[in-house]
């Protein structure tokens, strides 16, 4: 059966857009956690971090978000 994680991801990701306008770290990674429950980040996962992540504008890629982006792009090929 195929994981609906993703799904959740994309709902949270609404939220912590809307409340500030902006994403951080902290959020993202909430947000990774979700995809990495089953212990693997499959390609709907991986698709949604994506489109999240070119999403952040200048002001939230800070120097900690570009190497969180940066680690997971390395280490799970998002």
């Amino acid at each position: 059966m195929e994981s609906r994680d993703y799904l959740e991801m994309t709902f949270r990701s609404i939220n912590c857009f809307s409340d500030d306008g902006k994403l951080d770290v902290n959020e993202l990674d909430s947000l990774v956690e979700i995809a990495m429950r089953d212990g693997a980040i499959d390609d709907n996962e991986k698709r949604v971090l994506r489109n999240i992540i070119d999403r952040l504008t200048d002001a939230e890629l800070t120097d900690d978000m570009q190497a969180r982006v940066q680690g997971l792009q390395e280490q799970h090929g998002i």
